[in-house]
């Protein structure tokens, strides 16, 4: 059998965005191939050749190899952090397939779910698409107490405990402690925001700001008074948040994004709390 048969190119994290190793049949790695810093990092350098073969379909552009560089504090965490305890892989709305898929079988139910999937995942693509300025995202984490934080968005600009709100072109009424989507209930998004955003502060001993992201909504309607959740319009305001001023004290977002999708920091957390 030859090197370049032998070595098998495994991916980790989100589709297309977290990195490419290539292992042996043993399952060791001898090198991985960092897709946004466009780099490969070879362990083994007899296999150099072999590795820029075998990972030659998935290269794009000028691509750096040597090396490994020195991990920094984020990266050891990561690279010591259990694949069954990452939640970076976490889709949006993960939690959402399974009740799809398992839950209620009233038409209705359903109908709703796949609504709020829907909603999740145009929120969690524009999300990501913020990688390039610096920001990270975490979906889909796991809060005790409060159920899970749709969206956790670490960047620049500080933190962010995201909520979403699917609107399917109504009208969103936005106010202190209730909102309301076209005719219907008001629901206590706004404060389920705050408080899970407080939550989350505690957890990573770092500001965290609530947030809604209103999706499809024809109409947003805020009242002046709320002034501590941040709504955002999707998909338009992924350009606003990108163009946000730095926090007075930028946060250092692959440390705390190391933190934030380790789910044993958060069952850590709920642990010392009982």
């Amino acid at each position: 059998m030859s090197a370049m048969r032998a070595l098998k190119v495994l991916p980790s994290g989100r589709p297309g965005r977290g990195r490419l190793f290539v292992n042996l049949p043993d399952g060791r790695a001898v090198a991985w191939y960092d897709r946004q810093e466009n780099r490969i990092s070879v362990l083994a350098d007899d296999q150099r050749e072999a590795v820029l073969r075998v990972l030659r379909p998935y290269l794009t552009g000028t691509v750096s190899i040597g090396p490994p560089p020195v991990p920094t504090t984020a990266g050891l965490l990561r690279l010591a952090l259990p694949p069954d305890a990452d939640l970076a892989p976490n889709r949006p709305g993960e939690s959402l397939l399974g009740e799809l898929e398992h839950g209620p079988a009233g038409a209705r139910a359903r109908h709703r779910l796949r609504h709020e999937l829907t909603a999740r995942q145009r929120a969690g693509d524009a999300f990501d698409a913020l990688e390039p300025e610096g920001w990270r995202t975490v979906h889909c984490v796991p809060l005790p107490g409060l159920g899970r934080i749709d969206h956790l968005l670490i960047g620049p600009a500080g933190t962010f405990c995201v909520r979403t709100v699917p609107a399917r072109g109504r009208r969103v009424t936005i106010g202190d402690l209730l909102l309301a989507v076209g005719r219907g209930e008001p629901r206590p998004d706004p404060r389920w925001a705050r408080r899970a955003a407080a939550l989350a502060a505690r957890v990573l001993a770092t500001p965290v700001a609530a947030a809604l992201a209103v999706v499809d909504a024809a109409r947003v309607d805020t009242a002046p008074t709320l002034r501590d959740v941040r709504v955002l319009r999707l998909p338009t305001a992924t350009p606003e948040l990108a163009r946000l001023p730095a926090a007075p004290q930028p946060p250092d977002v692959e440390a705390l994004y190391a933190a934030a999708r380790d789910s044993r920091t958060w069952l850590r957390w709920a642990g010392e709390r009982a």
